[in-house]
């Protein structure tokens, strides 16, 4: 199977490659070739994965990466929460104007691909339930879940009509990503346990009780998988999917920094106060009804101390515990 992936050289999207690559959709359905649209090639050495280093919204960039004909598109690249709130126009021309130039893209192909489109739960906002069902209306307050929102109906309009097999997949705020905090309104819920446990100190921008609905990367993985194989069948009209997470609050995951990396690691964190970031975290639902998608067989992490226990074995593998 042939494969697109828009921001491949990321860390979801690299890491996303790594696993088509080692396991493919199942029997019969193994990766033969990768192509990784990016600024930047990607960082997965395996001779079956190409790299298109340029941008989703440049027409030839796209052309190029989709000129072998994919079975299956992943698009990933965005601009992400924070940068969209403070840059606009930047923010709407990526997230709507780029994703509807790949889907025209898609268009022109012989056949339709299956095209997963990762969004956000900050597509929702305003008054919400405990636990937010499949039916929610979305209602975006923020400009990254404008976008985020736009570009769902744009999926399924595109899928309504044959030019792509689609399925939008509402990705949980992901904990914890390596590297630098980046310009998500959410990098906090990285921020708060990477760098105190890489010895740095880092601030909590949010109420302690903030309900963030989370997932570990290992498992957003998983389940972006499953998406690009499961039969469309299954799915039924619906192609919007809430992927599983887990409840969580700063607090409890202070808590688990604390039990997995010491007194000093849990007070390298600042409690502060950051109405930006307020504004936009605290829109965000804190849990969803995921009953249908683990019926289809995606999954979700068990608590937040096995989230935590894989990032701490990524940093010192030697030393894992879990």
């Amino acid at each position: 199977m042939k494969i697109v992936v828009t921001g491949g050289a990321g860390f979801l999207g690299s890491r996303l490659i790594s696993k088509l690559l080692e396991q493919g959709f199942g029997e019969g359905r193994a990766v033969t070739s990768i192509v990784s649209l990016d600024r930047v090639a990607c960082p997965v050495a395996d001779a079956r994965v190409s790299s298109v280093a340029g941008s989703i919204d440049d027409a030839a960039d796209v052309a190029e990466a989709l000129s072998q004909g994919p079975d299956v598109i992943y698009h990933l690249a965005a601009v992400l929460s924070g940068q969209s709130e403070a840059e606009f126009d930047t923010g709407l021309h990526i997230n709507v104007d780029a994703t509807r130039l790949i889907l025209e893209e898609c268009r022109k192909l012989s056949t339709p691909p299956r095209f997963i489109f990762t969004s956000s739960l900050a597509v929702f906002g305003g008054e919400m339930p405990e636990v937010v069902p499949e039916t929610m209306a979305t209602m975006p307050q923020s400009s990254y879940g404008c976008g985020k929102a736009i570009g769902e109906l744009l999926v399924s309009e595109y899928s309504r009509k044959g030019f792509v097999d689609g399925i939008t997949c509402r990705l949980p705020t992901i904990s914890v990503r390596p590297g630098k905090p980046n310009s998500a309104a959410s990098s906090f819920v990285s921020g708060i346990l990477r760098e105190p446990l890489n010895g740095e100190a880092s601030e909590c921008p949010v109420p302690l009780d903030t309900r963030l609905w989370i997932s570990s990367p290992d498992l957003a993985i998983q389940n972006l998988v499953l998406a690009g194989g499961i039969d469309g069948a299954a799915l039924g009209l619906n192609r919007v999917l809430n992927l599983p997470g887990i409840t969580v609050t700063p607090a409890e995951m202070l808590d688990s920094l604390e039990r997995l990396g010491g007194s000093d690691a849990r007070a390298r964190v600042a409690l502060t106060s950051e109405q930006r970031i307020i504004d936009i975290v605290c829109s965000w639902p804190g849990a969803f009804d995921v009953s249908r998608p683990l019926a289809l067989g995606f999954a979700a992490d068990s608590d937040f101390d096995g989230v935590l226990k894989q990032y701490i074995a990524e940093l010192a593998p030697a030393d894992a515990t879990a």
